[in-house]
């Protein structure tokens, strides 16, 4: 995983306030969240272990995420930056969708960060990439399988191929970041939340597929989309075809939908 952290503080809420107006919030809590440490999370559970590649201030937030990841089974090697760990709002609504304000810029590892891991992605069977420069992707498609995110515009349509671009079809960033780059990546992956979503592939392939059955009662939507691209990413990785890469990537987004928070409920296994 080569990505970004964001400090998330949550809280659930009636719902997102109007203009002008005051909510009161309930159950807050806090954890480093953002794509790069949700899909490490995920990721570090399919497959016993994982390694998260990133950028983090010296501050507070930056050691607290350091010590959550490491309890969830995630290694961090990240790059230490002057500016703060990048800070985030998440308000989760009675209807169970999340709202994200965020707050200071996007930390990204760079691959002139020579302190960083980067030989290791060679060894690598699946690198899941949302954040860095064209140099970090370069050392991210040393692995066998490189899947993106579109919010990674600073790296891609550089040239550097990609197997597989995954994104909300309803984020109306994600979509412009990849209309550009889309028919770069061998496979483009559209989720739709409780609709399944679409692919197409670039010898000219599409198809759907359908939600996974929610095992249980839904609490709150963060972390859905990113426990979705981990599962790709593994599927792919061990060497899943589309569809059956696919139907696990569903598992995970799922799962995650009937868990607080990112990391109340990830899938445990491929199996499980």
């Amino acid at each position: 995983m080569v990505g970004h952290v964001e400090w998330v503080q949550y809280a659930h809420v009636p719902h997102v306030p109007r203009a002008g107006e005051i909510v009161h919030a309930r159950e807050p809590f806090e954890e480093p969240a953002g794509g790069g440490a949700v899909v490490a999370a995920q990721l570090a559970r399919l497959a016993g272990a994982a390694l998260l590649i990133t950028a983090l201030g010296d501050d507070a937030p930056a050691r607290r995420s350091l010590a959550r990841l490491s309890e969830l089974g995630v290694r961090v090697a990240h790059a230490t930056r002057e500016q703060p760990t990048r800070r985030a709002i998440a308000l989760v609504d009675d209807a169970r969708e999340r709202t994200i304000t965020t707050l200071g810029e996007r930390l990204q590892p760079l691959g002139a960060d020579g302190a960083l891991p980067w030989g290791e992605l060679a060894k690598m069977d699946a690198v899941y990439f949302t954040a860095g420069d064209v140099a970090a992707l370069r050392a991210a498609r040393a692995a066998r399988v490189l899947v993106a995110n579109p919010r990674a515009r600073d790296a891609l349509g550089r040239g550097v191929p990609i197997d597989a671009l995954v994104l909300s079809e309803s984020d109306a960033i994600e979509r412009d970041a990849a209309a550009p780059v889309q028919d770069e990546a061998e496979l483009l992956v559209l989720t739709e939340g409780a609709r399944g979503g679409s692919y197409r592939t670039r010898d000219g392939r599409a198809g759907r597929w359908t939600p996974a059955p929610v095992p249980g009662e839904p609490v709150d939507s963060y972390g859905c989309g990113d426990s979705f691209a981990a599962g790709l990413t593994y599927g792919l990785g061990v060497g899943m075809g589309i569809d059956d890469a696919l139907a696990l990537a569903a598992r995970c987004g799922a799962v995650c939908l009937t868990g607080r928070g990112p990391y109340g409920r990830q899938l445990s296994s491929p199996d499980g």
